[in-house]
């Protein structure tokens, strides 16, 4: 069956000597492994792998058959230009940071358009916005609402925060709540939208301690959730 989407890049592999695999986040079908063929002296697939760098939004057309565990691109372009989200080498880390969280929580094939909406938007905002410091634990926390495990807010003049339950709580009743300077600095984060104005100012400690704070949350709400690699490369940037 010929189709189009939209769709996000998440991951891509090498595969055997001049093949990729790359796993994308469609907006018709969820997610999709599609095989990508070339030569490595094409300058035609030179172009085409230049696509599938992390997190960029293109438009593909397919033949799908959902008894084929890759599928094949017949055409493909780019649906947003990134000006400056894969050039900024500040910008470039924070994305490949999370197309690695997104590659990691987002692995079924259904079609979730409010989701993959949320993603497309944020992206694109992202890139034509300047460096917000906050935008991926904004992100991240915002995501949540289309995951399904976005914190209750309710009581939160309560003095502890329980990661595993999602909710506010007047007593400690987990090795996983949090008080003090933690929840004071998740207070600070949560709800608020990449445009606000002004932003918290914090230091990069503590930008670090919010970040391993979510992060520790989509650990104990997402049972396929692993360690994330870049974490490293982000840790370094905010340093």
């Amino acid at each position: 069956m010929d189709t189009s989407t939209s769709a996000i890049v998440l991951s891509k592999i090498r595969y055997k000597d001049n093949d990729i695999i790359v796993k994308l986040y469609t907006k018709e079908y969820g997610i999709i492994s599609f095989i990508v063929k070339g030569e490595r002296n094409s300058k035609k697939n030179k172009i085409k792998f230049v696509y599938f760098q992390e997190l960029t939004i293109l438009e593909i057309q397919f033949n799908y058959n959902s008894k084929r565990n890759l599928q094949y691109i017949k055409d493909i372009e780019i649906k947003h230009n990134y000006m400056s989200s894969h050039s900024d080498l500040v910008k470039a880390s924070v994305i490949i940071f999370l197309s690695e969280v997104l590659s990691n929580i987002i692995t079924h094939q259904k079609r979730e358009t409010q989701l993959y909406n949320y993603i497309e938007q944020s992206l694109i905002w992202y890139d034509t916005n300047k460096f917000n410091p906050y935008f991926h634990m904004i992100f991240l926390l915002e995501l949540t609402r289309y995951l399904g495990f976005y914190p209750n807010t309710l009581n939160n003049n309560f003095k502890y925060f329980n990661l595993q339950e999602g909710a506010y709580e007047k007593l400690k009743t987990s090795k996983y709540s949090i008080t003090g300077d933690s929840l004071n600095l998740l207070n600070q984060i949560l709800g608020i939208k990449f445009d606000n104005n002004p932003l918290p100012t914090l230091n990069s400690d503590d930008k670090m301690e919010i970040l391993n704070i979510i992060l520790v949350y989509y650990k104990l709400h997402n049972n396929n959730f692993k360690p994330i690699k870049s974490l490293e490369i982000v840790k370094n940037i905010f340093s």
